[in-house]
């Protein structure tokens, strides 16, 4: 008979970390909105929730070598367009046009 591993603990504060990661994005978006590097951090948040929802949830750090690279580079998709988005904005919207 195997012995299972008990992974509430993990998956609770994994949630508990995702919501103060949340929360501490709706403070700042609240509070610091005007500054200039917010979308830094704002990416940031975005880019440690979706790694940690791939190690928690979808257990990434298990799967194939190949499958858990697609992830990591899916979860990095947001944040770089984000990134573009809001430095460069002006630029990609006239790249965009036809």
């Amino acid at each position: 008979m195997s012995a299972t591993k008990d992974h509430f603990p993990l998956i609770t504060a994994a949630w508990l970390t995702l919501v103060a990661l949340t929360l501490l994005s709706l403070g700042l978006s609240e509070w610091a909105r005007d500054l200039a590097w917010l979308p830094l951090v704002v990416a940031a948040i975005m880019w440690l929730k979706g790694a940690l929802i791939a190690r928690c949830f979808i257990e990434t750090h298990i799967a194939h070598p190949f499958i858990a690279r697609v992830v990591q580079a899916f979860i990095a998709i947001a944040p770089i367009a984000l990134i573009i988005t809001a430095f460069f904005g002006a630029t990609v919207a006239r790249w965009a046009t036809i």
